[in-house]
C-alpha cells in the first residue's frame, strides 16, 4: 500500500530514523562523500509539486534536493493544470500517478490533499495545508537534533497563533518525548483533534504538553522558542488579528525569561517588528538559517523513504544507521 505524508505523525514510528538519515546524510554530502553524492534513489522519476500558494522555501527546497537525488523536479503552478477546475482532484490525481514517482502539493484546503493522496497511486507529501505542515515539522526537529545533544527533559515554547506550523510541531515534539509548551490567545488555539493527538503521543514517550494564554509562562526556562507570523498568507484582510497578540512578540525582554542555552525557531518568511524583533532574528543564538536550510535535506531523506524505501535503507546501512 502506497504511504503518503498528510501530517507527521503519518511517519510517527519512522521519525527519528527519518530525521537521523537527513542529519547524517547531510554531513557526509557536505564533506564531498562520492557515495552520499551519487546517491540517486529517484533516478529516472519525476517528481511532480503542485502550487497553490506562492512559496521561497518549499519550491526551491524540494526542485533542488529532488535534483540531488537524481529525479527531475516538475513544478506546476496553480493555473498551469486543470485541478479541481475542469477535472476532479481524484481524477487529477490518478492521471498524475501514471506520470510521476510523487507528488507534493501546498494547497489551502487540507480535504483537497486527502483527495488528492486518496486516489494516488504514488506517494503524496503535503507541503502545506491550513491544516499540516509535516515538512517544515520535519526541518524542525531534525534542527533541534543537530543543535541539542539530550532531549530528555528539553523544552520547547510557542508563541503566537495555533496554527498548521504549531500543529505538526506539537506532534513532531510529542513523538520524540520532547517538552512543548505553547502559548496562544483565546479564540487562536492549535485544532482539538491535533490536540488530542499530541497528548496521546506525550504519554507514551513520557513528555509534557502545557497550553497558556500567558507567553511569558511559555518561554520560561525554554531551550527553544519558536514563533510564527500572527497573520497568515491568505489572512491579510484580517487586519485587527494582530491586536490580539499583543505581548506575544517574541523580543529582549522575553529572552531574559529563557534558558541560557536558548535557541530561536521560525519558519520563515518573517515579520519583524511584528511576532519578532531585529535582536532576536540576527543573534547568535538564531537558527532560523539552519531551519531553512533544512528543509531540503529532511524532504530528501522523506522522499527517499516514500518513494524508494530500499535504497533509503540501504544509504541508512552505509552510514552505520541502520542495521
Amino acid at each position: 500500500m502506497t504511504q503518503h505524508l498528510l501530517a507527521i505523525d503519518d511517519v510517527a514510528e519512522d521519525f527519528e530514523a527519518i530525521l537521523k538519515w537527513a542529519i547524517e546524510f547531510k554531513r557526509q554530502w557536505k564533506q564531498g562523500d562520492d557515495v552520499a553524492q551519487n546517491f540517486l534513489p529517484l533516478d529516472t522519476l519525476a517528481i511532480g509539486s503542485i502550487y497553490e500558494k506562492p512559496s521561497t522555501r518549499t519550491r526551491v527546497s524540494f526542485e533542488v534536493g529532488v535534483q540531488r537525488l537524481g529525479g527531475s523536479a516538475l513544478t506546476l503552478l496553480k493555473n498551469d493544470i486543470q485541478l479541481g477546475k475542469s477535472e476532479t482532484i481524484g481524477d487529477t490525481s490518478q492521471v498524475l500517478s501514471r506520470f510521476l514517482g510523487g507528488i507534493t502539493y501546498r494547497c489551502f484546503g487540507h480535504e483537497d490533499v486527502e483527495e488528492l493522496a486518496k486516489h494516488a497511486t504514488v506517494p503524496v507529501i503535503n507541503a502545506l495545508s491550513y491544516k499540516h505542515h509535516p515538512c517544515q515539522a520535519a526541518a524542525d526537529l531534525m534542527t533541534i537534533l543537530e543543535n541539542y545533544d539530550e532531549l530528555d527533559g528539553l523544552k520547547v515554547a510557542w508563541v503566537g497563533d495555533g496554527n498548521n506550523v504549531l500543529h505538526d510541531l506539537m506532534l513532531a515534539c510529542a513523538i520524540l518525548g520532547i517538552d512543548i509548551h505553547y502559548a496562544c490567545p483565546e479564540g487562536y488555539e492549535p485544532h482539538e483533534d491535533v490536540v488530542e493527538r499530541t497528548k496521546a503521543f506525550a504519554e507514551k514517550n513520557g513528555s509534557s504538553v502545557v497550553h497558556t494564554t500567558d507567553p511569558i509562562e511559555a518561554v520560561t526556562d525554554a531551550s527553544v522558542v519558536y514563533t510564527d507570523v500572527f497573520i497568515s498568507m491568505g489572512e491579510e484582510h484580517m487586519k485587527d488579528k494582530i491586536k490580539s497578540f499583543e505581548g506575544y512578540q517574541v523580543n529582549e525582554e522575553m529572552v531574559a525569561h529563557m534558558a541560557d542555552n536558548w535557541s530561536f525557531m521560525h519558519c520563515l518568511p518573517a515579520h519583524r517588528g511584528d511576532e519578532v524583533t531585529d535582536y532576536v532574528m540576527d543573534h547568535k543564538q538564531s537558527i532560523v538559517f539552519d531551519q531553512a536550510e533544512n528543509r531540503m535535506w529532511a524532504q530528501m531523506s522523506l522522499m527517499a523513504f516514500l518513494i524508494n524505501r530500499g535504497a533509503w535503507e540501504a544509504m541508512g546501512e552505509f552510514m552505520g544507521l541502520i542495521d
